[in-house]
């Protein structure tokens, strides 16, 4: 399978609230997508912040094999709540 790498996005994930802070597109401009990485990675040298650079085909494949990043836009259920 060969998937070609179509959209770019930088994600920031703050590690001490535990919930992804920023999400920039680029859709298929890889080169101003590094560049953009590389500023936004200079800005968050703190341990807490983690910020990566993933190539892909969608957004929503993005959030599929990235889950972890947005775990707080899903919704949780009901019985799970407050737990």
């Amino acid at each position: 399978m060969n998937v070609h790498m179509e959209y770019y996005v930088v994600l920031v994930f703050d590690h001490s609230v535990g919930r992804l802070v920023e999400l920039r597109e680029f859709g298929s401009d890889e080169e101003r997508a590094v560049q953009a990485y590389a500023e936004v990675e200079a800005q968050h040298d703190s341990m807490t912040m983690e910020v990566v650079l993933i190539g892909s085909d969608s957004l929503a494949t993005v959030k599929q094999t990235h889950a972890n990043y947005f775990e707080a836009e899903r919704p949780t259920s009901k019985y799970l709540a407050g737990i």
